[in-house]
């Protein structure tokens, strides 16, 4: 029943599709942006004007032009062509948008352009990190709906892309493309199809040079020399993947690459700017969450940006194509083993919403599974086309798609990008991608015990899938050699790989390589392995317990079946430790942090596990060192939380406390005890802890003491403050620990952010 009615609601989706495309109406491409901000927090409120080149690509005229804006802006004009233009304000359904239906002074007939200017206002009552106005620095993302622009993420042919022009007065701030401020403007000419965005605040820049030309690093003032290394490493691999991207696609648009050090939004990139947590620069080495985060924002030159993205699923080519190359560099740069963790990041991931999921080609953010599903199911699909068709036929067919796109009005589509595939692939490459785009997941690859017949080994295969299968099969003897074969499994129906040996096969795995996309990868193993997430889950339900014991076997057990599995190894390395077993947990924690491309929280509780031993062992300027550096390594919360802990235990009375820093919250307390609003918002950066005010207000403390244990310089304008809490609210009694960040605004401290609060 509900496959029928899925059935039935896309059939008649893609109906309504076809005839909207058949439909002679006006359609509205961008050709580009030129957008001007004044003086962005001077006060609550964004002030912009915007003005939105569009050609009609549609078969018929149009009248009217529709723009989306973010729901709280405030139109001040509409004008076309220096005249006031009516128009007029409607909420948008999805997106906290509303749509400014601007009437135009004639109809503009098809390949016919016009340009339609709006004056707006934008109050930001609270900063987030899409969109905050803050005297230490503003950003205005594209997902904020902070500009004007016919499409959003949500319509089925994606956001808007476009060269724009953008001025920022009055602030120092960052964009894509070409630089050329001037005059306290920052200006940004930016020739590639990509979105408006800034941010402002105060950086040291380092310029990479040689083979790094172009490419700059933009760290918070005041970093320290192991920060300066690592944006050094970090430009490295930038010109790394732009050389490796440029041998397979051609030579590198003209435009600089950007790597800039943010408080919020990291992992964010568009137009050759990436955004990077500060802990990104923290970290003693490059990390898998960088290292795709860099990958991705380079791919995008090329896909996507010289080339532009047109038509619907714009994700499974943006996002999905993208993270193939990106793991292809890692590969590259990192080796196999690197690239195949990566791999089954995307699986494991993709598993979570597999049972949910929207078809490719239907899929927009709005789907509560996106970004689970599209990027990852979509670089699945791409290497499975890859591997069908083969790799150098696969490079050709993109390298031919991204020069076409560029000169044709219809840009690279996945329309365009299937039928150059399937024309170089077999006949049965078709189904395949008609399956894998426009329908959910069904695939499931089964292998039985295998056993001995007629003198050879043979293992039953089931396919449950809806396209017939060509894989290998891999037997592993008793004396552990492995034994490769090629079965072919038809559409829901059986198979058998025969192994011509009479060595005996002990276990079989169908699809070693995970080359197809499956509902469930646990029937893909004979005899059945141990389900990695239980087994996780249960060696971490056994540790924090304090049965360190089974929580390690639990751990081992786990390393048997998943031998890179980064979580299992973090835990046996800390149940060791926790068991006193000395060595061989500094063994493991070594292992951990000289991985050639660690996770975040592998180097944080490396570090965290060799400052432990080493204070034990009664070094303690080595042990600060280690929590230190799984302090800035910024991984996860109970990483970072250990570390600090641990690391005021090492120091002890020695820990150092900025006197005027432990004055300013000493008069932050006395605000919070009188319960005035005002007088505690004089302490607090505009637009920050909205939530954390209100929460005081409403339940004015009685007792209100923060004892301030220790600071550090986290750059010229910040200092993050590890303090003891002791509070009385509502008659109960609360102490705990947390972490205040604060920022010199002027000349004075202000609270900018609140990291950790355990206080109970």
């Amino acid at each position: 029943m509900k496959a029928t009615a899925f059935i039935l609601c896309l059939a008649i989706s893609c109906a309504t599709l076809s005839q909207a495309q058949d439909e002679a109406r006006a359609v509205w491409q961008v050709t580009g942006f030129d957008i001007a901000v004044n003086n962005p927090g001077a006060d609550r409120s964004l002030r912009a004007k915007a003005s939105v080149s569009v050609r009609n690509v549609g078969r018929a005229s149009g009248s009217t032009l529709t723009l989306r804006i973010n729901s709280k802006a405030e139109i001040k004009t509409a004008t076309i062509a220096g005249g006031t233009a009516r128009f007029r304000s409607l909420p948008e359904p999805r997106g906290n948008a509303q749509r400014i239906t601007v009437t135009l002074p004639g109809s503009v007939g098809p390949n016919e352009s016009t340009t339609v200017s709006v004056e707006y206002s934008l109050p930001v009552a609270e900063n987030s990190g899409l969109a905050a106005l803050s005297p230490i620095g503003s950003q205005f993302l594209p997902s904020s709906l902070w500009y004007p622009t016919p499409n959003t993420a949500f319509a089925a042919h994606g956001a808007d892309y476009a060269p724009f022009r953008l001025t920022v007065s009055g602030v120092t701030a960052i964009s894509s493309g070409l630089e050329k401020s001037a005059g306290g403007n920052s200006v940004f000419d930016q020739p590639l199809n990509a979105q408006p965005f800034f941010v402002s605040g105060n950086w040291d820049r380092i310029d990479g040079s040689g083979n790094s030309a172009g490419i700059s690093a933009f760290i918070a003032k005041g970093a320290d020399n192991d920060k300066r290394t690592q944006a050094t490493n970090l430009i490295a691999l930038t010109a790394s993947a732009r050389a490796f991207y440029a041998s397979l696609f051609g030579a590198a648009p003209d435009v600089p690459l950007r790597l800039v050090e943010v408080a919020r939004g990291g992992g964010f990139d568009d137009g050759g700017v990436m955004l990077l947590g500060a802990g990104t620069f923290g970290r003693k080495k490059i990390d898998t969450a960088t290292a795709l985060n860099v990958a991705e924002g380079v791919a995008r030159l090329w896909i996507g940006g010289a080339t532009p993205i047109r038509g619907e699923a714009p994700g499974v080519l943006r996002e999905g194509l993208v993270r193939f190359f990106a793991v292809l560099f890692i590969e590259k740069q990192f080796g196999a083993d690197a690239a195949e963790d990566e791999r089954a990041r995307e699986r494991l991931a993709h598993a979570a919403v597999v049972r949910r999921e929207a078809p490719l080609s239907l899929s927009t953010p709005s789907d509560p599974g996106y970004f689970s599903s599209v990027p990852n199911k979509g670089a699945m699909v791409w290497r499975l086309v890859d591997r069908v068709i083969g790799h150098d036929p696969f490079i050709s067919g993109v390298r031919e798609l991204l020069t076409s796109g560029k000169s044709d009005p219809e840009g690279l589509s996945l329309t365009r990008a299937r039928a150059v595939f399937v024309a170089k692939g077999p006949s049965t490459l078709k189904a395949l991608l008609d399956q894998e785009f426009d329908q959910p997941t069904d695939m499931d690859l089964m292998i039985g015990v295998p056993h001995l017949e007629n003198g050879q080994w043979v293992a039953a295969l089931r396919n449950l899938g809806s396209n017939e299968v060509n894989v290998n099969v891999r037997g592993f003897t008793n004396s552990g050699q492995t034994i490769d074969v090629r079965a072919t499994i038809p559409a829901h129906d059986f198979g058998q790989a025969a192994f011509k040996t009479t060595t005996p096969i002990v276990r079989v795995e169908v699809d070693p390589e995970k080359i197809y996309p499956q509902i469930d990868y646990g029937n893909d193993l004979a005899p059945h392995a141990v389900d990695p997430a239980a087994v996780l889950s249960e060696a971490t339900r056994l540790f924090g317990a304090q049965d360190y014991a089974k929580s390690e076997t639990a751990a081992r057990q786990l390393l048997t079946a998943a031998p890179r599995m980064n979580e299992a190894r973090i835990m046996l390395a800390r149940s060791l430790l926790a068991e006193n077993k000395v060595d061989e947990a500094e063994r493991e924690f070594k292992r951990l942090a000289d991985e050639r491309l660690p996770t975040p929280p592998m180097l944080a509780w490396a570090s965290v596990g060799l400052g432990e031993i080493a204070l034990r062992r009664g070094q303690n300027a080595e042990a600060v060192r280690y929590f230190s550096d799984a302090v800035r390594a910024d991984a996860e919360y109970p990483s970072s939380l250990a570390a600090r802990e641990a690391r005021l235990r090492a120091e002890g009375a020695s820990a150092h406390v900025d006197e005027s820093a432990k004055a300013f919250i000493n008069q932050l307390d006395q605000a919070i005890r009188s319960g005035r609003q005002t007088e505690i918002e004089n302490f607090i950066v505009p637009g920050e802890l909205q939530r954390f005010v209100h929460g005081v207000i409403g339940t004015q403390p009685e007792l209100w003491q923060t004892q301030v244990r220790r600071t550090e310089e986290l750059n010229a304008n910040q200092v993050a403050a590890d303090v003891q809490l002791n509070t009385k609210q509502l008659g109960t009694e609360h102490s705990g620990t947390a972490v205040f960040m604060l920022a010199k605004v002027g000349s004075a401290w202000k609270l900018n952010a609140i990291e950790f609060f355990e206080v109970k």
